[in-house]
């Protein structure tokens, strides 16, 4: 009875706090923690301050990029390609946004995709639902391929926590082409969604209007046409070197310092997490004396202030998710163990509906990998299915999918009559589930 009531508190706590957004998440999961304490007799959890240090290094390193005018470079090299091969915008638009979350480790990054994607789509005659809803599940799956996302550093910090040794680039092994055939799979079928635009009984009704018509095609939108200055490369060459530095020192620890945790104790490399934060810091300041970035117009980009949500979230779910969870350990050991031992999948399941329900991949792991680690699960379930995270295109509230809809000026993406009928629901399933597939033999392969 105990162990219902605690896991209600928590859900309600999800679903309340949902509601308001991450730091609404954050927030309400106080409350969660006071009952917890105050009114259940729980011991306190630990908050994962490993995990938020990392985050909030990674964090800032892709906002002194984007404020650098980094970002701007990489999105102009993405527009290039789609221009150059306009008939095939329906592969390689969610190729394109997958890549670019994968370098700069949030999904944020489509919303400037999203009219160029569209552009190309409406003058070739292309059915513009097809690359654009594809477009923005393939920005969200990259997120588990990004070595400086938030998703990726919190599980290498949570194995690290959890005493295995894995290193960031194995866990990159599994994650980048799991979600990138993810990805591919949902793309392929994308390119034969839908009505053609001829056939399209509601689209040529919306035509038929000559001021619609003349919306419906716009004007060309284009980053093509403008001159960006050298501090842009510079800036986007610097954050690259430091991602490649990361992912050798990750894969060769003998390369890292040593050191020993006492008298008579042999050394040991320090931590990826440590290195990690360090390494992400470092790029940030190169960027600010090589670039001439204004410091204090970092904190007012986008991506500064979507990573401190996602920072602010990951807190306050996981320390209150710690604390229900430690407390009934002994049982949820015995139900996850003898659940995956049977069934595998059960965990994928469990992660994908976790993050439908915190919005977040990183907050879905904060909750589901510390708990199956903990139970004795091995990580190379956890790796396996670590495409499952991304549930949160089950229903269509999520803000690159309403900004998808919105982009889509011929109405071809969106929100259907029984809500789950939406545009990414078909995609996304497929993304996910080839995703889980790919992984689970890979990471078999090779861990």
């Amino acid at each position: 009875m105990e162990i219902a009531l605690g896991f209600i508190i928590f859900l309600l706590c999800l679903v309340i706090g949902v509601r308001f957004g991450g730091l609404g998440l954050a927030a309400v999961s106080g409350i969660g923690l006071v009952i917890y304490i105050f009114g259940l007799g729980y011991k306190p959890g630990v908050p994962p301050n490993d995990v938020m240090l990392t985050i909030l290094a990674v964090v800032t390193c892709a906002a002194f990029l984007q404020t650098s005018g980094g970002l701007t470079v990489l999105l102009k090299l993405a527009e290039k390609i789609l221009r150059k091969n306009p008939k095939n915008v329906t592969i390689l638009a969610p190729i394109t946004t997958w890549f670019l979350t994968v370098l700069c480790g949030t999904g944020h990054v489509c919303y400037t995709m999203f009219p160029i994607i569209y552009d190309v789509a409406i003058k070739q005659n292309i059915r513009p639902e097809r690359p654009m809803a594809v477009s923005s599940i393939a920005a969200q799956m990259g997120i588990c391929g990004s070595p400086v996302s938030v998703a990726i550093v919190s599980i290498v910090s949570f194995l690290a926590i959890a005493g295995y040794d894995i290193s960031i680039a194995k866990v990159l092994m599994v994650s980048i082409p799991s979600t990138f055939f993810g990805v591919l799979a949902a793309a392929i079928w994308s390119m034969r969604r839908g009505k053609e635009l001829e056939n399209d009984p509601d689209f040529q009704a919306l035509i038929a209007d000559p001021e619609q018509r003349k919306y419906v095609y716009g004007s060309t939108e284009s980053l093509l046409d403008k001159e960006l200055p050298k501090s842009y490369y510079t800036a986007v060459a610097i954050f690259i070197a430091g991602i490649i530095i990361i992912a050798i020192m990750g894969n060769l620890p003998d390369l890292l310092p040593h050191f020993s945790a006492g008298v008579g104790k042999p050394a040991k490399p320090i931590s990826m997490t440590l290195v990690i934060q360090m390494v992400m810091l470092c790029i940030a300041s190169l960027i600010l004396f090589f670039c001439k970035v204004d410091a204090k117009k970092v904190a007012d980009s986008n991506v500064f202030r979507a990573g401190m949500v996602a920072l602010v979230s990951v807190y306050g779910v996981a320390w209150t998710a710690n604390t229900l969870f430690a407390h009934h350990m002994d049982f949820l050991k015995g139900v996850l163990i003898s659940a995956v031992a049977v069934y595998p999948w059960a965990y994928a399941i469990i992660a994908f509906f976790t993050s439908k329900l915190v919005n977040s991949q990183a907050a879905a792991i904060a909750i589901v990998a510390p708990l199956a680690l903990e139970a004795g699960i091995e990580p190379v379930i956890v790796l396996s299915f670590i495409s499952a995270c991304y549930g949160y295109f089950f229903l269509p509230t999520y803000p690159s999918d309403l900004a998808c809809i919105g982009f889509d000026r011929s109405g071809t993406t969106k929100i259907g009559k029984y809500i789950l009928n939406h545009s990414f629901m078909i995609p996304g399933l497929i993304g996910v589930i080839t995703g889980c597939c790919v992984g689970y033999v890979i990471a078999h392969a090779i861990i």
